[in-house]
């Protein structure tokens, strides 16, 4: 079993930046692809972006590309999601999901075994 914990949510201004960090146990971090998806109110849940198992490829959606950058630090087990210039219509829940399933990077959210609680990123001015 595979458990994760989000962190670093919260309220930030147009423009401003947050990084958000996804804690993984239980299971050999480098055998995991991990990705980030977020669910505003009355949406659907949205692939924000992944990681491959030892970071060496990532995809991002197109709202987010060259704003958004995922990285993993294999010895802290943790993935982390550095987001800059945001805006209004990134608010929603962030949460991280991980599979040992796949050796690249899943767009998908069923291609996900694993799933976090989520963290609240809110930008308002």
């Amino acid at each position: 079993q595979v458990q994760l914990v989000e962190s670093g949510g919260g309220l930030v201004q147009p423009g401003g930046s947050l990084r958000l960090s996804c804690a993984v146990s239980g299971r050999t971090f480098s055998s995991v692809t991990v990705a980030w998806f977020r669910q505003a109110p009355g949406k659907d849940r949205d692939f924000v972006g992944c990681i491959s198992r030892v970071g060496s490829t990532t995809s991002y959606a197109d709202s987010v590309t060259g704003r958004f950058t995922i990285s993993r630090d294999n010895a802290k087990n943790t993935v982390y999601l550095q987001m800059d210039s945001l805006k209004p219509e990134d608010t929603a829940v962030y949460v991280c999901a991980a599979t040992a399933r796949a050796i690249g990077v899943r767009i998908r959210g069923h291609d996900y075994d694993y799933w976090g609680q989520g963290t609240q990123v809110t930008v308002s001015s």
